[in-house]
């Protein structure tokens, strides 16, 4: 179902770029390079968000290899709290990375990206026990994820960037729904893993290996997508950008400091909360709730499915009705919703399903379209650095942290109070989007 939701996706966005050039000689070949070009740019995405999610799906399995396996708690907020310090690496990625694509183009800041990501899955799927290798261990385990953090911190930006440039003005919403579709995507398949190693092998086995499975696999299709992404195009508006008189970045930046500051205030809300019901749900249904395993994994890929089908038709929502109005209905109906669902959650299937369908659903409205926004705010000579930084930073401040405030608050003051942090959020990042420019449609070869 994730697969052929992604395939009708990139089939229309071929089809919208046919009919926006219907002079384009051998329209039959351009078809075929268009989807190789979305196929490529979303698997590198897609491979970002599934080392996001095999993390903290599979944290539960190897923070006892990893860490001092004597006290199970003390290693999963370690886990935990390594899972945030990669995020630290996010900002100056966002930076190394954006300034890459500015630059010298799109396409080679993407190759780097996923090369460097996948020596990150790598090491993470190689890394030696706490019993061969004591705290050198975590310090494996450390690095690889200050890797993925820098990988992490570029990639988004640019394939963001790549997808919204490519994509004509008046279908660039439905485009950009590719960046969260390819993502979501990503989690799913991540979890898909999660939830077959359970059927097929036993407690002790994905404890010992089969927790590494997922991190090499991983690592295998960042080489893959490595390949794919070296044959891909530069788009035509940077390389229209590159033609012109370049100015200084920092001027630049300061220049347009407030849709910086934008980027940041929509971008907290919708990733913690997305955070909480797309990729620790599992974690949380398990250890707070008792939930089964396999039973929570489920519950949760097909909550993701769900997003995934609908984020092609919160893109053209936005096309016709304006980035706004979707932005708001993403964050702000969270807002009334989160504390009423959190607490439906129990040891049934539909008791995490549901809330986790509906939420996500609705929050698909912020996700499809966040792409197109964060693009159509700054012109072509910053987009993806001008991008790249402040989400990096909003990302690695809050996205970062989520998991392991989330553990922590729940142990400390129950979970009402991490509630009360993500609506708070919600919040801000609904003002903003009230307060935002309207951008459907802008020009962006400037």
């Amino acid at each position: 179902m994730t697969h052929d939701s992604a395939t009708r996706a990139r089939d229309q966005l071929a089809e919208d770029s046919a009919l926006q050039n219907p002079t384009t000689a051998a329209p039959i070949k351009a078809t075929k390079e268009q989807r190789q070009t979305l196929l490529a740019t979303g698997m590198g995405n897609a491979l970002e968000w599934y080392d996001w999610g095999i993390y903290s799906a599979f944290a539960i399995y190897f923070a006892t290899e990893v860490f001092n396996p004597k006290d199970p708690l003390a290693a999963l907020l370690g886990a935990m709290a390594v899972f945030a310090v990669g995020f630290v690496a996010r900002p100056v990625g966002g930076f190394v990375f954006g300034w890459l694509a500015d630059h010298l183009g799109r396409r080679a800041s993407m190759i780097s990206t996923v090369g460097l990501a996948s020596l990150g899955s790598l090491m993470i799927g190689l890394v030696p026990t706490y019993g061969a290798a004591g705290a050198w261990a975590a310090v494996v385990l450390l690095t690889a994820r200050l890797l993925q953090g820098l990988a992490h911190g570029g990639e988004m930006p640019s394939a963001q960037t790549y997808i919204a440039e490519s994509a004509p003005a008046a279908r660039r919403g439905l485009w950009s729904s590719l960046i969260y579709v390819s993502g979501t995507s990503g989690i799913v398949i991540g979890l898909l893993f999660g939830y077959l190693l359970n059927l097929v092998l036993s407690k002790q086995d994905m404890q010992a290996w089969g927790w590494r499975v997922p991190f090499i696999i991983g690592a295998v299709l960042g080489l893959y997508t490595l390949i794919a992404r070296s044959r891909m195009k530069e788009t035509e508006a940077f390389t229209a950008a590159k033609a012109t008189v370049r100015t200084p970045i920092w001027p630049e930046i300061r220049r347009n400091w407030r849709s910086a500051l934008r980027v940041i205030g929509l971008g907290i809300g919708a990733t913690v909360c997305y955070y909480v019901w797309s990729v620790s749900a599992v974690q949380q249904a398990v250890l707070i709730h008792k939930m089964d395993q396999g039973t929570a994994l489920l519950a949760s890929v097909l909550s993701n499915v769900v997003l995934i089908i609908s984020l092609p038709f919160w893109g053209r929502f936005s096309d016709r009705f304006g980035r706004r109005a979707s932005m708001m209905i993403g964050t702000g109906a969270p807002i009334v919703l989160f504390p009423l669902l959190v607490n439906t959650v129990g040891q049934s299937f539909w008791s995490l399903f549901l809330p986790a369908t509906l939420i996500l659903l609705l929050m698909g409205a912020t996700l499809a379209v966040t792409p197109a926004v964060f693009a159509e705010l700054f012109p072509t000579r910053i987009r993806t650095v001008g991008v790249a930084v402040p989400y990096a930073v909003a990302v690695a401040i809050f996205g970062g942290t989520a998991p392991y405030l989330q553990s922590w608050s729940n142990a400390a003051f129950g979970p009402s109070a991490f509630t009360v942090y993500v609506v708070a959020l919600l919040a801000i990042s609904t003002v903003v989007a009230w307060k935002l420019p309207e951008t459907k449609g802008k020009d962006l070869t400037h």
